[in-house]
């Protein structure tokens, strides 16, 4: 919130709550005000919201900073690793956490991530994936699963020239710079109860000074794109994306 002090030309910005009051642009049944939320929730909680610095790259999430009042930065498809770790190696006192959607980390930016997991850099990541590229038009993502629809693959996805879901976050466990590594789903309210601990507990292992990188993987639904009502796009998770994605603590 910007105001004038009294009695001076000076500008002086003071903080709202860390979950700013506003409308979303996000779709109905869209997982991201779930999990915008709890990284809200976690940072008031912990009581870091002035020394907290967000980076959010291109992507349905792009327009973060218009829901979380802390610090954010903006920047270019699959970049966030990068920035954060210049952030966090100038500015060591601060914590930095970067929020990236699956076809921005597991895509564009799948050499960021993976070097900056295995230079160990002192991050914090909060990993949403919807198995599809939602920005752009729910194409095939990385992270889709055999047989799934999308408009790019409109027979389903097939392992036979298209790949397998690649699993990002068994990728990074095995790596001696990833100290923390664990998989959510948002498809429940337990499975929200669980995905908020493991962000709290990946938050304060920076905060505690842990030598290496915490991300924590959440399986999020694109209603929208997977061409499913809310209800339903939350019931395929549990059926059909926690097979491919198995949820739990990988690491840490």
């Amino acid at each position: 919130m910007q105001v004038m002090a009294q009695g001076s030309a000076k500008t002086v910005f003071r903080r709202t709550d860390v979950l700013k009051d506003c409308p979303t642009h996000y779709c109905p049944g869209c997982g991201h005000g779930i999990a915008h939320r709890l990284v809200a929730e976690v940072i008031d909680e912990l009581g870091i919201q002035d020394r907290t610095i967000g980076i959010a790259p291109v992507g349905c999430a792009v327009l973060m900073y218009n829901y979380l009042d802390v610090d954010m930065i903006e920047v270019a498809h699959g970049r966030a690793p990068a920035v954060a770790t210049g952030m966090k190696r100038t500015n060591p006192d601060k914590i930095i956490f970067s929020y990236q959607g699956d076809g921005d980390l597991a895509a564009i930016g799948t050499a960021e991530i993976i070097h900056a997991a295995h230079r160990a850099e002192r991050i914090t990541v909060v990993f949403i994936n919807n198995a599809v590229f939602g920005m752009t038009g729910g194409q095939m993502a990385p992270t889709t699963v055999l047989g799934q629809v999308t408009t790019t693959t409109p027979a389903g996805r097939q392992s036979d020239g298209q790949g397998f879901p690649l699993q990002i976050s068994e990728i990074l466990a095995l790596l001696p710079g990833a100290v923390y590594v664990e998989r959510c789903a948002l498809s429940s309210v337990p499975r929200i109860q669980q995905t908020k601990a493991a962000i709290k507990h990946a938050f304060q292992l920076q905060i505690e000074g842990a030598k290496g990188l915490s991300l924590v993987e959440v399986l999020s639904p694109c209603p929208t794109y997977w061409r499913m009502s809310p209800s339903d796009a939350m019931k395929w998770i549990e059926s059909h994306m926690s097979k491919a994605f198995p949820i739990g603590r990988l690491k840490g």
